[in-house]
């Protein structure tokens, strides 16, 4: 079978709304995808059982993003900010499990840009925290047939989880029915000394992986090894799509929150197409 392709709605705009997802999906079906992660930014952005219908009509999939914006926090914080993120997590597990998407993706620990310094006993604490944190959510998703993809993210966007073997200590003694990694090559292109070894030590437990260059712009136009990082995944037995995560400088929150000072491509849709163009091109065509 061969690999799916998929693209996030943030490489166009933020938040997603009904609108932009009717009028992105056709798009995103004729450039050739199979694919589009869906981000949840706030419950209500958008309507689960409209995206799905819009999707099935185009012939494509849903990935689901979760998003953790400020005050969702599952380690160091008091026990109504761990409630209200519970519920925000179990929420995002519900719209997964509406458009069928396999897994929600995402830093599902703390904010993004939320840093602090950590003795080795002290991140352990926390560890420890985070999965007593995520177990209510992992049940929920486990019920729901949905995966919660726990992703590591570089040391300017979060101080707890930056590496594989972090997020593998983190989520240690979970179910791991319930729960995963979600890899995104961005952020291992900066955190990891190897990009493939990391994968490898990932074997089994990855649930999503997002693609971009090591700027953010289309895989391809940069330095990064992509033949040897798809053998990589092929051989950690990851079957799932390679979903292209960028984002759009023209909406100043976003562009704010993901540091894109600058075009990253010629246009937004050339990180889709030419992203896509190249993928195609480095992985191998299984046939039956």
């Amino acid at each position: 079978m061969s690999r799916a392709f998929g693209v996030n709605t943030w490489v166009w705009t933020s938040p997603l709304t009904d609108a932009a997802l009717a009028e992105l999906a056709p798009r995103i079906s004729g450039w050739g995808f199979d694919v589009v992660e869906l981000p949840v930014e706030n419950p209500g952005d958008w309507d689960p059982a409209r995206a799905a219908k819009v999707l099935g009509d185009h012939g494509l999939s849903a990935a689901v993003a979760l998003v953790m914006g400020d005050g969702r926090e599952l380690v160091a914080a008091d026990p109504d900010t761990v409630a209200h993120t519970r519920d925000y997590l179990r929420h995002v597990v519900d719209v997964a499990a509406t458009v069928g998407a396999p897994a929600i993706a995402g830093p599902a620990y703390a904010s993004v840009g939320r840093t602090w310094r950590m003795t080795p006993s002290e991140r352990a604490a926390h560890y420890a925290e985070l999965r007593d944190g995520l177990g209510p959510v992992v049940e929920h998703a486990r019920a729901a047939g949905v995966t919660v993809a726990v992703e590591p993210l570089n040391r300017y966007e979060t101080s707890l989880i930056n590496t594989v073997d972090q997020a593998l200590e983190a989520i240690d003694g979970l179910p791991a029915d319930g729960i995963g990694l979600a890899l995104d090559v961005y952020h291992m292109n900066i955190e990891e000394q190897s990009v493939t070894g990391a994968i490898a030590r990932a074997a089994g437990r990855i649930a999503h992986v997002q693609v971009c260059a090591n700027d953010r712009g289309a895989p391809g136009a940069d330095h990064l090894d992509w033949p040897g990082i798809v053998a990589a995944l092929d051989a950690a037995g990851y079957t799932g799509p390679l979903v292209i995560e960028s984002f759009t400088a023209d909406n100043a929150t976003i562009a704010t929150a993901a540091s894109i000072w600058r075009p990253l491509a010629a246009s937004q849709d050339a990180i889709a197409v030419d992203g896509l163009a190249f993928l195609r091109g480095v992985v191998p065509q299984h046939h039956a």
